[in-house]
């Protein structure tokens, strides 16, 4: 590790992202464990229980707001696939704003949107450097959101509250600074 140094001052990055996310029982876990063809006819959203799969994208990133002190805004765009493992392709599509402080550590908080509908993304990480090679690592938490559904079985029209489930990702790539 003595070779590792954190550096801030990046102008503009481009790079592939490689991970994995835990997502929290909802219907998207639902579609991981049982495939398309769950409908929820017979169970509800979530009933499958929690899913996991690994992540593979890019991520674009630009600095703002650098005055030359100790921290720099950024903007982040990050396009990921989920579910291919499975055979299934599972988009996601993340905007982010944050910092980056001049020992590596990073922050930020933006859009997403994937099969699950639109919702916040809550990021942090770090940047480790060596050379001109960067190595984000980070951690980010998509909050489910509160839904309803009716509940068709027994030819009722119950509604149900569920989850659309919470989900964890842990992401690291590279890129090169100019």
């Amino acid at each position: 590790l003595g070779l590792l140094t954190a550096n801030a001052q990046i102008e503009k990055l481009a790079g592939p992202r490689l991970g994995f996310t835990f997502i929290s029982a909802g219907p998207i876990a639902d579609v991981l464990n049982d495939g398309f063809d769950f409908d929820g006819e017979d169970e509800q959203h979530g009933s499958t229980g929690s899913a996991f799969t690994t992540l593979y994208g890019w991520q674009w990133e630009s600095r703002f707001a650098d005055g030359g002190g100790e921290i720099v805004g950024i903007v982040e765009w990050i396009v990921l696939v989920g579910g291919m493992e499975k055979g299934m392709f599972l988009p996601s599509a993340s905007s982010i704003i944050g910092a980056r402080t001049g020992n590596g550590l990073e922050f930020g908080v933006g859009p997403n949107l994937s099969l699950s509908g639109i919702g916040m993304v809550f990021g942090i990480g770090y940047n480790f450097k060596s050379g001109d090679l960067n190595l984000p690592v980070n951690i980010s938490v998509i909050p489910g959101r509160k839904m309803e559904a009716t509940d068709n079985s027994d030819y009722t029209e119950d509604t149900y509250k569920f989850n659309s489930g919470t989900r964890v990702a842990i992401t690291v790539g590279f890129n090169m600074s100019k």
